[in-house]
């Protein structure tokens, strides 16, 4: 097995397990300790997992809140076929609104520069990204810039919610439960959340598979005030299911 086969099998181990040990590894796959742990710092580097304990654990299943620009990095191939799979749903001179997101902001930058199209934000990235578009109406949500996700949230943002009215919201999310709904680190940005859904016709969730299953510390929307989810292939089959059953479509990108 080659190096970059083995560290690819790593990553889809660490992926499947939640965590693995350099000794386990070292013997399924017959080589050193030390070649594991040089995978494992490689594949550290590349922003694929954690090194924790004699092991590794997969970095889109850590617990606390990550910057904007840690977040781009990971599972970066899932969220542009999300992203892409979203153009569907965007409304030919319609209006949208774009979620602050590492997957929304793919979306953003994949958006047509030839269309006409009204567009809402609460994204300092996403509305720098569009701000050129001359065929572009932007409107750009105000408020207290969070440093984590450059998102626009509180009152300012809120109230200006509640005065448009959106084709389609573009939501992004950081748990997806099937008793809790879905989720997010921060009240503030639940509360601008529960606004953007509130003044959307349809409502499109966007979430990599690492979103399934988690439950966050702020509930923003119970899964039926959502009309689809687009995730990718690894989101787990079962639970997929039983959300649909709610009442969302899942389409898988």
């Amino acid at each position: 097995m080659y190096a970059a086969e083995r560290r690819q099998w790593i990553v889809d181990r660490v992926r499947a397990n939640g965590r693995v040990d350099v000794a386990s590894l070292a013997s399924e796959l017959e080589v050193t300790p030390e070649t594991i742990r040089r995978d494992l710092s490689a594949l550290e580097d590349a922003g694929l997992l954690r090194r924790a304990h004699g092991g590794a654990i997969p970095i889109e299943r850590l617990r606390f809140e990550q910057e904007l620009s840690s977040r781009d990095i990971l599972l970066a191939e899932e969220k542009d076929a999300i992203a892409h799979r979203a153009l569907a749903y965007v409304p030919a001179g319609g209006s949208i609104l774009l979620d602050a997101g590492s997957t929304t902001a793919r979306l953003a930058r994949a958006l047509s520069p030839t269309e006409e199209l009204t567009v809402v934000t609460n994204s300092v990235p996403i509305a720098h990204e569009l701000g050129m578009r001359e065929n572009y109406q932007l409107y750009c949500v105000g408020g207290r810039i969070r440093s984590k996700t450059m998102a626009a949230v509180d009152a300012w943002a809120v109230h200006s919610l509640s005065e448009v009215n959106v084709n389609v919201a573009f939501i992004g999310t950081n748990g997806i439960n099937l008793a809790r709904g879905l989720s997010t680190a921060d009240t503030a940005e639940a509360a601008v959340k529960r606004a953007m859904i509130a003044s959307a016709e349809t409502v499109v969730v966007l979430a990599d598979h690492s979103k399934w299953g988690e439950q966050k510390f702020a509930t923003f929307a119970s899964l039926d005030a959502v009309d689809v989810i687009i995730t990718d292939g690894g989101a787990p089959h079962d639970l997929v299911a039983e959300v649909e059953a709610v009442g969302p479509k899942v389409v898988i990108a």
